[in-house]
Formats: C-alpha cells, structure tokens, sequence
C-alpha cells in the first residue's frame, strides 16, 4: 500500500464498515499505517458509556510545536438502496464511493497521505499528531474528550489542531469552519387532569398550556446574529400526547425543540429563559435539557491563516471563515487549543451513494501537506 495515495488508502478504510459503535478493524488499519511512519499509536479506548469505543492517539516527534489532525473513522448506517455495495470503496467515473467517502475516511486518508509526503522532504521542526475516534457520529461520550483527558493526564499538550469534517458546501476550497453553534435538545411535559372530552369542565387539559409555552418560546427571535455568527435558531421537533381516544382528555401533553445558539447565549441563559418564559404560562410542567455543546469561536490568527493560504495555492480559491452547520468534536478540543475544520465537500455526507470526486482527494492532500510546511515546520 502506497501510503502517499490518499485514494487507495480512502477506499481501504471505506472497507472497514465501521458503523458506530462498530470499529471493523478501521482503527488498527490506519495505526498500522501510522506507525510504518514512525508514529507511536496509543489506543486510548472507553466503555464508560455503552459499547467499547476505539480510539487512536498518534505522534511522531517529541519537540514543540505538536500539529494534531482529529478526526473519525465511525460512520453512520448505509440506509436506503445504495447502486454500490457502500462498504465496497469503488472508484467509478472519477469518484470514490462508499459510507464515509466524504465524512471523514477521505479526509483520514488525506491526512496520511499528506503526512507520507512531508515526510519526504525530511524531518519537521516540530511534531505531527493523529486524534482519531470512533465516537462522534454517535453519543461522544468515549470519543475525543476521553482522549484528551488523556493527554491532559500525561501532561502532554496540543498547540494546533485541524480537524477533517466535510466543511465545503460545493466546490473544495470555499469554507473552513472556524467556529460552531451550540445545540441544546429541551423536552417539556406538561401535567394536567384526564377526563371525558364532553365535560372538559371536569378536566384540566394540559395541551392549551403546552401551546400557549411553545407560542411564547417562538414568537420573537432569539437575536440576529453577531459578529462571526448567524442568528440563533429555535426548531420545534415534536408534540406528542399519545392519546389513542377520541372521547378523552389527556393527563400530559409532551413538546420537543432543538436550539443552535451563537456566541450571545450559553446552554445555562438560554435554560434560564425557557423556564422564565414557561414559567410566565403556569402550571405544572418538566422540563429536561440536554447540552451537546457549547457555541466556540476561534479568532482568525496562524491557523486559519495557514489553511487559507495552502487552500488557495492549491484551489486558487480563497475559504470563507463560517460558523455554520451543526456541531463537531472541534467543541471539545476547542478547550485545549486553537481549532479549525477543514475537508471535502459536504453534498453527499450520510446520503445514499456517498461519494466524492477523486481529484478532490488529490488536492485535499497538497491541501493538508502546505498546512504541515507552515506549522510543523
């Protein structure tokens, strides 16, 4: 296997079906290849929230600065009737298919690729690592942060991180994401008395209460953007009561919404304001939230500065600086270094007959090799 040849080494790991929380052998794969490399591999694994997760830390060299590529070599389930076997990596007209083609096993292979050639022109100034896990299109609980709690517990440091998520929406070289939203899921149930619906009088029908919430939660916007960010977003998911008759009020009625927050709110305000806000409705209710992140900016500076400039003398294009899309592990290395995301485009991620172009993983790797030259010197 020509370690250089961010295709071939691509198509392997497509052929590890590693659907989280299953590894298929993906992260031994690229260990094997790291360390023909001269990467010391540490499997840093976890089972604190289920199924036992495979995870990979890798570096090579012991003198600052370390430039770490993170990323993931799980990938979500086929679904859907593929014109492929999605497990194949087959190349055809001039793409590479398969489940993880785009998000992220090509950005892994151009990872390592670009890497096999730095290495070329000799040894770097400072160190390359590898934070690699097999838990974030999952829970992320036995991911990344369990790796760098890791690091932390061994003293050592990360000074930069690139990470490979798919951040072009349709040619390569138009966006890195130097910053994410936060996202916040909120359940609220709201209690009442169960009744005939011909003596509502009787009752206490606790969906016109669950309304009243959702209509105050949603009747202005959160804010209109700031600086780096667009506006934030309240997206109603469900209403649930569950009620199989239509001769009975129900005892409780049920409401999801998701919040994808910028850098003018944090999960704790924005619990706050729900619960003034349902608060202000009355009546007896719950309400349950959960934080996936917290919204993350990192300032423009060397990092972004690098990717730019190597993006443009590959692509000719110069990359948007965006905050948008969901959220990333870049939420949580976010807390120990400067991080940025860039990779391949992002049209087919999750889609059936996942697929990218294979020029595009070509010029990813020149792409990544011209970040390398410019901070690991």
């Amino acid at each position: 296997m020509d370690l250089k040849d961010p295709v071939a080494l691509a198509a392997e790991l497509i052929r590890r079906p590693s659907v989280t929380p299953e590894d298929a052998g993906a992260m031994a794969l690229l260990g094997g290849w790291l360390e023909r490399l001269g990467f010391a591999c540490h499997a840093v694994d976890s089972a604190t929230g289920g199924p036992l997760i495979r995870n990979l830390y890798a570096r090579r060299g012991a003198k600052g600065p370390n430039f770490c590529f993170a990323g993931h070599t799980d990938v979500v389930p086929p679904g859907g009737a593929w014109t492929l076997d999605p497990f194949s990596g087959t190349v055809a007209e001039g793409r590479l298919f398969g489940r993880g083609a785009a998000d992220m096993k090509g950005a892994i292979a151009c990872f390592v690729a670009a890497v096999a050639r730095r290495l070329e022109a000799g040894e770097p100034a400072g160190s390359i690592s590898f934070l690699i896990t097999g838990d974030e299109e999952g829970p992320a609980v036995d991911g990344t942060v369990k790796v760098l709690d890791w690091l932390v517990a061994r003293g050592e440091t990360l000074d930069c991180c690139l990470v490979g998520e798919p951040t072009n929406p349709t040619r390569l070289g138009e966006m890195m994401k130097i910053g994410r939203r936060g996202s916040m899921n909120v359940r609220l149930t709201v209690f009442g008395t169960q009744g005939h619906a011909a003596y509502p009088h009787l009752a206490d029908n606790p969906i016109p209460r669950l309304l009243d919430m959702l209509r105050a939660l949603t009747a202005a916007p959160l804010d209109h953007g700031s600086a780096h960010f667009q506006a934030s977003t309240l997206a109603l998911t469900t209403i649930d009561v569950g009620n199989p008759a239509t001769n009975v009020i129900p005892g409780q009625a049920r409401a999801g919404f998701n919040i994808r927050f910028n850098d003018l709110h944090s999960g704790a305000s924005l619990t706050e304001w729900v619960k003034r806000t349902c608060d202000g409705i009355g009546g007896d209710y719950e309400m349950a939230v959960e934080i996936s992140g917290e919204s993350f900016l990192t300032e423009p500076g060397p990092l972004s500065a690098a990717v730019t400039e190597a993006a443009r003398a590959v692509t000719g294009l110069t990359p948007e600086q965006s905050t948008s899309g969901g959220t990333s592990d870049a939420r949580f290395i976010k807390h120990h270094c400067p991080v940025l995301e860039f990779g391949l485009v992002s049209q087919t991620m999750h889609k059936v007959d996942e697929n990218v172009p294979v020029a595009d993983l070509e010029a990813l790797t020149r792409i990544y090799q011209g970040v390398l030259e410019r901070l690991a010197g």
